[in-house]
């Protein structure tokens, strides 16, 4: 293989509000953010998803299903990116999908985790081969097969001289924590935008909190806070991940128990807890933090940046923007790393993040 390349990356991360597409290229070990689209999930599509996340009815036909349509559109977002760069199928050398995660239950007696978006579908309607299915090599030596960032964090963000923790805010938030000095060290912190994207979606009809605007405009609930605090999943050493099987709907529900809050009250401590968990996961690493980078859709959520800033006090907080990739592609660049580090036959997961008890070569290849 050359030593320039070019790989698209295609991420669809908890909130399954859109399939991301970074078009990538990888040069002497440096990676370059070349271009980038972003497509659209219909309504209908998110919330046959959102009911595959727990369990009900005809569950194998509605997931054939969606994992049909699902390879349908990342082929669509991989073709849309194409015309939008003026390249073709034959320049680009492999895609790497992360798939949608409806199951991941990585704890279970039975650990596994399941990403569907069908990949024989994206090689054929893109005709560039793809590299899916990162996940469970990692989960079959033993990992938690999450989360997977860390290791191109590690080769894109690291500083020879500086201890940057890199946070990436989807549905789900999780850090990396990058020292010169030790192994990388990566987890899920708890939930993200997923509660603050639900609790928008019922009490003002808006997919999101814009800016977080809503959310700036209550008052915490000390109480509530707490109580939401209290669950053990915060209080678990890592290696540790998790999704909408532990934070979703009906946890939130449980702990409001009926209090008639105010729900503007309601998301401002909501967005409190993702800083809270975030800024308490990072102020309990064992070395001093230089510099703190946030990535992914909560980065644009001002009013829960602005509070994880004010919880970490004197420590810098900026997103990855001025590292060379904006806080939107980073999740969807690491995939199309992952593309070529498997191609390359190269471990891609950290042991030290995930849990595993080896590196392993990740994903499934599909050629054209």
């Amino acid at each position: 293989m050359g030593e320039s390349n070019y790989y698209i990356g295609l991420m669809s991360g908890t909130s399954i509000d859109s399939i991301d597409a970074a078009l990538i290229e990888i040069s002497d070990n440096k990676t370059q953010l070349i271009a980038n689209h972003s497509e659209d999930i219909p309504r209908a599509l998110k919330n046959a998803l959102l009911n595959l996340c727990s369990p009900g009815a005809d569950e194998i036909t509605r997931m054939g299903t969606a994992d049909h349509q699902l390879g349908k559109l990342f082929a669509k977002a991989t073709n849309t990116l194409l015309t939008k760069s003026q390249l073709t199928a034959k320049d680009i050398y492999a895609i790497g999908s992360h798939g949608q995660t409806i199951r991941h239950l990585p704890e279970s007696s039975t650990p596994f985790t399941l990403q569907i978006g069908d990949p024989s579908i994206i090689s054929h309607d893109t005709g560039i081969c793809t590299v899916a299915d990162f996940r469970r090599s990692d989960m079959a030596a033993g990992g938690q097969g999450a989360p997977l960032a860390p290791a191109f964090h590690q080769a894109a963000f690291s500083h020879p001289k500086k201890h940057r923790v890199i946070v990436n805010i989807g549905g789900m938030a999780n850090i990396t924590s990058l020292n010169a000095l030790k192994p990388a060290l990566g987890f899920d912190t708890g939930p993200g935008n997923c509660l603050l994207d639900y609790w928008a979606q019922q009490h003002i009809n808006q997919s999101f909190d814009t800016n977080g605007d809503w959310g700036a405009s209550g008052k915490m609930i000390p109480a509530l806070l707490e109580k939401c605090l209290a669950d053990p999943y915060f209080q678990r050493r890592p290696p540790k991940s998790t999704g909408r099987e532990h934070f979703n709907p009906a946890w939130l529900s449980m702990l409001l128990n009926d209090e008639k809050y105010l729900p503007v009250d309601v998301q401002t401590t909501l967005t409190a807890l993702t800083a809270r968990s975030i800024s308490n996961d990072i102020k309990a690493l064992e070395d001093s933090v230089d510099e703190v980078f946030i990535c992914g859709g909560g980065a644009h959520n001002s009013a829960l940046i602005d509070s994880i800033g004010s919880e970490l006090a004197s420590i810098p907080v900026n997103s990855t923007e001025p590292l060379g990739i904006a806080a939107d592609w980073v999740e969807a660049a690491a995939f199309a790393w992952l593309a070529h580090q498997t191609l390359n036959n190269r471990p891609a997961n950290l042991p030290s993040v995930t849990g595993a008890n080896k590196a392993c070569v990740l994903g499934a290849i599909y050629p054209v």
